[in-house]
This record gives C-alpha cells, structure tokens and sequence, in this order.
C-alpha cells in the first residue's frame, strides 16, 4: 500500500488540505491542538518546575545546614531558576510551533493532517482506510482521538509525534490531539464516519478463505 503521508508543500489551495477537495466532499471541521495542553499532558511542563523547585528547596536546606553564606545560597538559586526558564521556556516555544504547524481536517470522505515543525507535511486518511475511532480524555473537555486505520497502510510512529497514540509502536495509530473540546470533535467524526460506511454499504464484498471454501470468512469493505 502506497504511503498516505505526503512532504511539505508551499501553496495550500485550501488551508489545511494538499489539494482542492473532490467535487461533492465537504469540509465539516477544522482545528489545531492547543500548546498549553501539549506541554502540560505530554511534555510535562508542570513536572519540570516542580522538579527546580525541589531542588531550590533542598539546596537552601542544605545549604543552612552546612553553614554557607545567604550570598551563595542566592547564587544558586538563580542558576536553577535560569536553568529552568531556559527549559521551559524551550518546551513552551515547542509547544507552540506545533500547535501553530499544525492543522486537522475532518471532511465527508476523510481525516487530514498538517504537520511538522521543521518539515511540514500531510497524512491523508480515507475512511475507507479507518477500522476504529476512540476517544481519550485528559481534563473534564480536553482529549485526544486516535484512529486505527487498516494494517496495510504503513505509517512511522516517529513521523507522526506527537501526533499519535502512545506505546503503540507496531500499528501507529494518528490522533487529532490534545484538543479543547474533544467530544464535539469526536462526535463530528462519528458522525461522518458511520455516514460515510452506511453510503459505502452496497461496496461490500465476501471474502473465502481457502481453508474454508464453503463459507464465507468474513465481510470487508473495499
């Protein structure tokens, strides 16, 4: 199966998408994750600056008990606190490239993908090529969708993070991540999803397997 991504391009006919759409798809929604959920959930922001505030903490303990000066206790303080600013403030600057890279496309026929920080590219994924849509939530509205496509369309994980599921290494699976309202996404492409099988249903075709050639196996669409 031929790949589904697809490298930078300089001119987008439509925001978002690598050509003009075919006549009769429509574009239902579109979207971006959002840098402060990406940094908090997945980079850890938050962990980072508790991590430096311990180490604030115990180097000012240690300090007075060993008896130093409040000059060199200062002293240290202000490097791990420019340390810190340093890393976060990088981890911050990443988060944002990515969320301002980055733009999702439901449409009637299928899910796109803009991305890349330092390359940008574009995943095109037909719904014919979709077997599962899931949902994950991280706060009370924020989530992530994940999409299980078909085992013969070849994608890298590291190609697409961090926009995928984690630990799935095997079968990568592309999520529309780390999303503000991730229900109202999510029902979106439910919806179009299940529309798009239902108008496709007359495409079924049954499948023998040769160790059973009096029965049908099984029913796939094309």
């Amino acid at each position: 199966m031929s790949q589904f991504v697809t490298r930078e391009h300089e001119i987008e006919p439509v925001p978002g998408l690598p050509g003009l759409p075919p006549a009769g798809e429509v574009i239902l929604w579109q979207g971006r994750p959002r840098a402060k959920l990406l940094s908090r959930h997945l980079l850890k922001v938050r962990w980072i600056g508790g991590y430096f505030l311990l180490l604030a903490v115990w180097a000012v303990v240690s300090g007075l008990h060993d008896g130093r000066e409040i000059g060199g206790l200062l002293f240290s303080i202000a490097i791990l606190a420019a340390l810190a600013a340093v890393l976060i403030g990088m981890i911050e600057l990443f988060a944002w490239a990515v969320e301002k890279t980055t733009l999702y496309t439901i449409t009637t026929e299928r899910v796109v993908m803009r991305f890349g920080v330092a390359l940008s590219m574009t995943l095109n994924l037909p719904f014919r090529k979709v077997e599962a849509i899931s949902t994950a939530k991280l706060d009370d509205k924020d989530g992530m969708i994940a999409i299980a496509v078909a085992a013969d369309t070849r994608l890298s994980w590291l190609v697409q993070w961090p926009h995928v599921r984690g630990w799935r290494f095997s079968r990568p699976e592309p999520c529309l991540a780390y999303l503000p309202d991730v229900e109202t996404v999510a029902s979106i492409l439910s919806a179009a999803y299940t529309q798009f099988r239902a108008s496709h249903a007359s495409q079924l075709r049954i499948f023998v397997t040769p160790s059973m050639p009096s029965a049908p196996a099984a029913v796939a669409a094309e």
